[in-house]
């Protein structure tokens, strides 16, 4: 029902926004360009004018009753409930575990991690010379 509502109100909007280009403004609109189609000399400029008037002041309030009809029908029942697979992989997944690095295990100096200062060493190689 609610999928039904919001198609509803698209064509509607669709339809609006063809009513507004279609009417005569200050320069003209689209009416004009085409010569209005035959519609000024059937039922004269005021007429038709009039009729578009109410067409669109009747599709802008059924866009806007819809819009609130369709929130009155979301179903708020699903609290905070998000049917995802991505979701539920996420909920569900070991992080992966991490290799205790050699100081933590007490492992010996030798055994340190490739490029690390090992401590004692001399870092004059790094201080600028006077």
């Amino acid at each position: 029902m609610l999928t039904a509502t919001i198609v509803i109100i698209c064509i509607l909007t669709v339809l609006l926004i063809l009513i507004v280009l279609i009417q005569n403004s200050k320069g003209g609109g689209l009416s004009g360009e085409f010569g209005g189609l035959g519609s000024n000399q059937l039922m004269g400029v005021k007429k038709t004018t009039d009729l578009l008037e109410q067409i669109t002041w009747g599709l802008g309030i059924g866009v806007m009753v819809l819009s609130l009809a369709s929130y009155v029908m979301i179903d708020r029942n699903q609290s905070g409930v998000i049917n995802s697979i991505n979701v539920d992989r996420a909920q569900n997944q070991t992080l992966p575990s991490t290799a205790p690095t050699p100081a933590a295990s007490g492992a010996a100096p030798s055994q340190a991690v490739p490029g690390a200062a090992t401590p004692g060493a001399s870092t004059s190689a790094l201080t600028p010379q006077k």
